[in-house]
């Protein structure tokens, strides 16, 4: 009963241990150049698609959401900026983030995984080859790289179907929308998001390769672990992102406050 209970502790301390040694192993050299980069087209690859097919319509609905909203009180020139603060803010970051966990971060556990089973980190170790620095490090930076440039097009893109559906489907203005922008959003909404996207770009990595890392039971354990990482990344993601939105709004007071 007393393992059962403390279990969640021993995994969560192992965790951010990982993680430290993870962001430790970083600044060590020599930098996997080449990993790093055949990482960050594989990540790229397996999230691309799935972020084009939902950047549109999650911009569209966000669009719907805040226009019918503020129409009901009359504000209808203030569509656009609600609208971009929605997107930007908020919805981007979290929509990039559950798309690398699920995509990227999935096929990476299953990656690490698999390795772990074959034996190969084993083989790695006793070489004297440090799996974190050869492996995990490149995965997390590449992650990262890609969760900070595709948040950016789905701002793009999401900001672009709300245009859309305001102006052809709510009888909303070109004009307007577009002018609206600055009414109520300034530069610090777009280096949050951007740096939201870093963080939870790290989180999805960091635990997907130690998911992956300390999967055992053959491949039947690799399947668990995936699952497992996938959740976990949901849960520390809208920790992180409900923190770092109370810390920015601390730091940074609203536009016209």
């Amino acid at each position: 009963m007393t393992v059962s209970a403390t279990a969640p502790l021993k995994h969560a301390g192992n965790l951010f241990a990982f993680a430290l040694d993870t962001a430790r192993a970083s600044v060590r050299r020599p930098f996997q150049l080449r990993e790093f980069l055949q990482q960050a087209w594989f990540v790229a690859s397996v999230t691309i698609i799935p972020t084009a097919l939902v950047a549109i319509p999650f911009g569209a609905v966000i669009a719907l959401q805040v226009g019918g909203l503020i129409k009901q009180f009359g504000a209808q020139a203030f569509t656009g900026s609600a609208a971009v603060l929605a997107v930007v803010r908020e919805a981007s970051p979290i929509a990039t983030a559950l798309l690398i966990a699920g995509a990227g971060g999935s096929a990476i556990c299953a990656d690490l995984g698999s390795r772990k089973i074959r034996e190969e980190l084993d083989a790695m170790m006793v070489l004297g080859i440090d799996p974190i620095q050869r492996l995990v490090v490149p995965r997390v930076l590449a992650t990262m790289l890609v969760a900070f440039f595709l948040n950016g097009f789905v701002s793009v893109v999401g900001v672009m179907g709300g245009y859309v559906f305001n102006v052809v489907l709510q009888d909303g203005t070109p004009g307007s929308y577009i002018a609206s922008f600055t009414a109520l959003a300034h530069l610090p909404d777009l280096w949050q998001g951007q740096a939201k996207a870093l963080v939870f770009g790290f989180l999805a990595a960091v635990v997907a390769s130690y998911k992956g890392m300390n999967a055992g039971g053959g491949p039947k354990g690799v399947g668990d672990a995936v699952n497992q990482s996938v959740v976990i990344t949901f849960m520390l993601l809208f920790v992180a992102n409900f923190s770092m939105t109370a810390i920015y709004f601390q730091l940074v007071p609203p536009k016209g406050a």
